[in-house]
């Protein structure tokens, strides 16, 4: 019936001149009018003003996840490395903790457990969180990420010579600074082809935040097929989408890692 009700509809006025809409959208009109395949999101002013809005959501969700989970990873290696006992084994249990349990239960206890806890604020006549879904999806899913960069640092600290860490202690350097201006820029280069598997991980993870109502790509398709009943035509927009974004951050990582390469560091 909702298929019927779309196919009798006058045509969509296309605002804004040059749009895509204007461009595509008497092709993709006539393309459900005679074959049935309603990808309604490039005829429609409504749904195109919908999933715009949804593609810069995620984008905005895919970055920042990956540079929080990137400086997680950052400062959970170098604590790992500590002298305090207690900072050590605490960073051991937050690895543990989110290596081994979903990320999806890890998003919905974020945001129906801790963002019970935190301050709220009078909305107009609603308490309203200062931390909204979009929030508590970026920390739930950089932390997670951000354990297993941990372990990626680690490993690539581990790699450094134990002669160029004593130079640096030879030449005045605190640990800390040791650290950042010796010891990391190093290891970073040794991790980043593990780190490049993980972000890209991270980068389909974000498809969770979908079940905390964050309106990204997944959770605006499923709202566009819901009305117009046009499964298939955007489970294959999903698939595009998320197949360029991920070939876009691999080839970016890999420019990187081949700009940063240094003979003998990875």
């Amino acid at each position: 019936m909702a298929r019927l009700s779309i196919a009798g509809a006058a045509p969509a006025s296309f605002e804004g001149g040059g749009s895509l809409l204007e461009l595509f959208g008497d092709f993709f009109k006539q393309l459900y009018d005679t074959t049935g395949w309603n990808f309604v999101i490039f005829y429609d002013q409504v749904e195109w003003d919908r999933f715009i809005a949804a593609i810069w959501t995620t984008i905005k969700l895919i970055i920042a996840c990956l540079i929080f989970s990137v400086i997680v990873g950052v400062v959970g290696a170098w604590a790992q490395g500590a002298k305090s006992k207690l900072l050590r084994y605490g960073m051991a249990g937050y690895i543990q903790f989110f290596r081994n349990t979903p990320p999806f239960v890890q998003i919905l206890f974020f945001y129906f457990v801790l963002g019970n806890l935190t301050p709220s604020y009078d909305a107009g006549g609603y308490q309203e969180a200062y931390i909204g879904s979009f929030g508590w999806a970026v920390i739930s899913l950089g932390f997670f990420a951000g354990a297993f960069n941990t372990e990626i640092f680690r490993s690539g600290i581990e790699a450094v010579p134990e002669s160029t860490q004593e130079a640096a202690s030879a030449l005045g350097y605190t640990r800390l600074q040791s650290y950042i201006y010796v010891v990391f820029p190093l290891a970073f280069r040794v991790c980043l082809p593990a780190l490049n598997n993980n972000l890209v991980n991270l980068l389909k993870t974000t498809t969770l935040a979908y079940g905390i109502a964050v309106p990204e790509m997944m959770y605006t398709a499923n709202q566009v097929w819901s009305d117009n009943v046009n499964v298939p035509e955007m489970m294959i927009i999903l698939f595009i989408f998320y197949v360029g974004l991920v070939a876009i951050l691999v080839w970016g990582m890999h420019r990187w890692e081949k700009s940063m390469k240094i003979p003998g560091y990875g």
